[in-house]
């Protein structure tokens, strides 16, 4: 396997060479992705066919939603299948693929978790000029800004990561082909191109999340001037899980980014990297609507008997033209 990865690919070590914690580590994340994907497509489903939840803030959640679904995607399905074949070999045609899209929706991620907080902001602090400033055309704008920047950060990664001579054997102590381990395959001095993209992309970072910082010290000194405490229990329901998403995924992908290297693969380093690669994507749907009552009534009204007559009948319409 060393002198195969050596010339076409990478040998990803995951967690265990123990056969049983393989089968229990597969088993596992088959059922945090299963969770994963049935919350995010829930909340897809739900924004999309509710006209209750068309507002900027559910389309923006919608957008979060489908980059978490991508987001898991992209990293737990290989880990699975590499886990239960007991054979951590990836090529590096799909190496490449999985830098580049893990980056790029890891990136989208940060961005419309900004676009949120502002949506937020504009909401609280200036709630006259709201639907002028957030109209339709300016959210689906910030979308595709949100899209194509992770596209371009992911491509930049994938471009310059590959590009970096690799020396000795292509071992990768991680579930996936993580960048700062992939660095530690490189030549001496061989990948100051990729330092500064990784620099790049953390001044980024550090811009997204000083907004938003300074947007919920506005929306807090906002809410606090609030009389009525049924009005600030409704604000803070909205945008606290909102500041829990934000902490939680870049506080454990700053940790793992910007940590110095180390030359042996720690169980805490593993751990980390399941804290910003499974975890958010798998309680976002929860965080987000568990107390969420708009989400709420929106899947009782999907789930409920007339709403689902209603939706075969409309069916049948369409199929009978």
């Amino acid at each position: 396997m060393a002198n195969l990865t050596s010339v076409s690919g990478f040998l990803l070590m995951g967690f265990s060479a123990d056969r049983k914690l393989q089968i229990l580590h597969a088993l596992l994340f088959l059922v945090t992705y299963l969770l994963a994907l049935t919350g995010n497509l829930l909340i897809i489903t739900i924004t999309t066919l509710d006209h209750r939840l068309h507002s900027p803030m559910y389309y923006f959640l919608k957008h979060l939603s489908l980059l978490d679904l991508c987001f898991i995607s992209v990293t737990v399905p290989q880990s699975i299948a590499n886990s239960l074949m007991n054979n951590g070999y990836i090529s590096l045609g799909q190496c490449i693929l999985q830098v580049f899209f893990f980056i790029a929706l890891a990136s989208s991620e940060v961005a419309i978790l900004t676009v949120m907080s502002y949506d937020r902001y504009v909401a609280i602090c200036q709630p006259l000029q709201y639907e002028t400033i957030m109209d339709p055309c300016a959210c689906r704008h910030a979308v595709i800004a949100v899209w194509v920047a992770g596209g371009l950060s992911g491509l930049m990664h994938a471009a310059v990561n590959f590009s970096i001579p690799l020396c000795g054997e292509r071992v990768i102590h991680q579930f996936f082909c993580d960048v700062p381990q992939m660095l530690k395959l490189a030549c001496s001095y061989e990948f100051i191109n990729e330092i500064a993209v990784a620099a790049f992309t953390t001044s980024t970072a550090f811009i997204c999340l000083t907004s938003i910082v300074l947007s919920y010290i506005r929306i807090f000194s906002a809410v606090l001037r609030i009389p009525s405490s049924e009005g600030r229990t409704k604000v803070f329901s909205t945008c606290l899980p909102h500041l829990f998403v934000v902490t939680f995924f870049l506080s454990a992908a700053g940790f793992e980014f910007l940590r110095p290297p180390s030359e042996s693969q720690s169980a805490m380093d593993l751990m980390f990297s399941i804290f910003y690669t499974v975890i958010p994507p798998t309680l976002n749907p929860v965080i987000y609507s568990l107390r969420n009552e708009a989400m709420k009534a929106g899947l009782r009204k999907i789930l409920s008997k007339e709403e689902f007559t209603q939706r075969k009948m409309h069916l049948k319409v369409i199929f009978k033209l």
